[in-house]
């Protein structure tokens, strides 16, 4: 199983392993934590299988504001552990572990007091910046008013009375987490998506396994490992029932809402952070659009399909419009999305003030539970929670080594980077593709490249999302593990929030090579759109509402592919 090609073939091998092997770690959740702790075990040496009821990152990791960040206004707080903490793991993700998925991006924080407040946020941008900001990126500036609005033009002069400008970096969440899991694959983990824990085994009062559920073909297995690992994020507590016990600590589910709206709408040439009553409000540039979040609030409905509803999307315009020229409306809003962040729950219902720090514990003997914590910290939770599993393996285990190991796609891509006007003119494709690819998929945007030499249908654009190839759904079905059709327009690509249609003009022609790949027959290439359709209708839907309740019930309403097979 030291294969990185997340294929059919793969699969079929990975579900008899599951059968027939014993495993040292077994970890539950395929989020950045889970995927990390797997890597982080396998590259330990230990045999590993990782297992998600979903797809990669399907929940919170591919849902968040996208940014890998040492948490500024945590110095607020003066969690200073806890920045220090990320703006290490930001250094060492921009520099040697996903160079090609981490790239930096300007911030612009508009001041509004003309003395006190430059003095004070100064203060913290400079502590930001001495505690390890400075070291991968440049140094934070400080703007007068005119300078300011030469970088913003679009934000109303009376808005500011100057501005701090600092740099950090931004990711696609989704892709990042999902090419850590074929880096555990590549490390020899076993790695399944669409794989539930229906119980766990226990023998003793210890975990010894788990009976797991091929949410593909309905069947059961029976996985037996030495040692457990829970990293379900906001499902944890639910984990913690399956495993019969009452967990150490409980995990509350907090909705964060992002909108995208075109950049032409925004007259910016950077980043903005703005202060709001209650935490911070990000505009970050993401291609064509620009991202627009995040909310707060305590969510207690379905964590699989969280919903934005209309007062989620009038906060966020109304806390953007009061610092644009150019006010914007629900018309501008192209893409949406809401999700979940696993929050260790405190004494105070505020959610915005619950801990972001991460916790490690073991309710019954052979289940380590793992929660909390922040996205760009992924790394550290893996490691503390593999380090606590593999004390009860009773024999030595090596320490953590993956800050020094690449991801997939890292080794090469600067060369290929330099030398992409050689690549496109060998491919015989524009630089502006070699560019895109190398930017979602490094150094192996070569074998995405041999593809559209080998089949030259597959160089053309995904229709209705012309930013994309045909050669990239291939390849998500045949390297990346793609098995249901929102599975590519909603996290391998993400053209379900990134065009006006949602991708409904883009999923017949994307389903249709997707069953050629997979074997589907036209019932379920028609299956496969319709529950697509269907679902982005019921987003919409519930983005008309005015409540959490009613939105929830409003996205209920579309039916689940993975339910709706078993």
């Amino acid at each position: 199983m030291t294969t990185a090609r997340l294929n059919a073939g793969y699969r079929a091998r990975a579900l008899q392993a599951l059968r027939d092997e014993d495993f040292d770690v077994l970890v539950v959740g395929g989020g950045v934590v889970g995927a990390g702790a797997a890597l982080d075990a396998a590259s330990r040496g230990l045999s590993v299988a990782l297992v998600e009821a979903r797809d990669w990152a399907a929940g919170t990791s591919s849902r968040s504001s996208k940014l890998i960040h040492g948490g500024l206004r945590y110095l607020e707080q003066r969690d200073f552990g806890l920045v220090r903490e990320a703006l290490k793991e930001r250094g060492l993700l921009l520099n040697r572990l996903a160079p090609h998925l981490v790239r930096p991006v300007p911030f612009l924080l508009p001041l509004q007091h003309r003395v006190w407040e430059r003095g004070y946020i100064g203060a913290g941008v400079l502590l930001y910046d001495t505690m390890g900001g400075a070291r991968a990126l440049p140094r934070h500036r400080h703007l007068s008013r005119t300078t300011a609005l030469e970088h913003a033009p679009g934000l109303r002069p009376d808005a500011l009375t100057g501005a701090i400008q600092y740099f950090d970096a931004q990711v696609d969440d989704a892709r990042h987490t999902m090419t850590i899991a074929r880096t555990a694959a590549q490390h020899g983990a076993v790695a399944l998506t669409r794989t539930r824990v229906e119980r766990y085994v226990r023998e003793s009062g210890t975990v010894t396994g788990a009976v797991l559920r091929d949410l593909e073909s309905g069947q059961e297995i029976v996985t037996r490992a030495k040692r457990v690992i829970n990293a379900t994020g906001v499902w944890t507590d639910e984990m913690h029932r399956a495993a019969g016990t009452d967990g150490p600590f409980s995990v509350r589910s907090s909705k964060g809402v992002h909108i995208l709206v075109p950049r032409e709408r925004i007259d910016l040439a950077t980043g903005l952070i703005l202060r709001t009553e209650k935490s911070v409000l990000f505009v970050i540039p993401w291609e064509r659009h620009w991202i627009i979040g995040t909310t707060d609030t305590a969510w207690d409905h379905d964590k699989a399909h969280p919903a934005a509803s209309g007062a989620d999307l009038d906060y966020l315009l109304e806390r953007v419009n009061a610092v644009l020229r150019e006010p914007l409306t629900r018309a501008d809003v192209e893409g949406i999305y809401a999700g979940l962040r696993p929050l260790l729950a405190g004494t105070d219902d505020d959610t915005a003030r619950l801990s972001r720090e991460h916790a490690v514990a073991e309710p019954v003997p052979g289940l380590t539970v793992v929660a909390g914590g922040k996205y760009t910290t992924y790394r550290v939770m893996a490691a503390d929670a593999v380090d606590h599993a593999a004390a009860g393996l009773g024999r030595a285990v090596s320490p953590s080594l993956t800050d020094k190991l690449p991801l997939v796609g890292a080794v090469g891509y600067h060369e290929m980077w330099q030398h992409r006007d050689a690549v496109a003119q060998r491919f015989q494709v524009p630089v502006g593709v070699v560019e895109h690819l190398l930017g979602r998929y490094g150094s192996h945007a070569s074998e995405v490249l041999a593809l559209v030499a080998e089949h030259a249908e597959l160089a053309e654009p995904v229709p209705g999302a012309e930013g994309y190839r045909m050669a990239e759904v291939h390849y998500a079905v045949t390297h990346e593990g793609a098995l249901h059709l929102e599975d590519v327009l909603t996290r391998r690509t993400r053209i379900s929030i990134e065009d006006a249609d949602r991708g409904l003009t883009a999923a017949p022609e994307v389903a249709t090579l997707m069953g050629r790949l997979l074997g589907w027959d036209t019932e379920r290439v028609h299956q496969e759109i319709t529950f697509y359709t269907e679902r982005v209708h019921a987003e919409r839907r519930a983005q008309e509402t005015a409540d959490d309740a009613t939105a929830n019930a409003a996205r209920l309403a579309a039916p689940d592919p993975v339910a709706a097979a078993h």
